[in-house]
């Protein structure tokens, strides 16, 4: 499984997503884990 290739925006959107996670209280590694899947779910989904 490759991974997606994000827009600059697209990055910046899972950036803020990031943030927005870590700033409720979950780690980064989390955070970083949950906003890749759902990025890979989208990407899948679009195919």
């Amino acid at each position: 499984m490759s991974d997606p290739t994000l827009t600059h925006e697209e990055q910046q959107e899972a950036a803020d997503r990031i943030h927005a996670l870590m700033a409720q209280g979950m780690s980064s590694g989390e955070a970083i884990m949950k906003v890749a899947n759902e990025i890979r779910q989208q990407k899948q989904a679009k195919e």
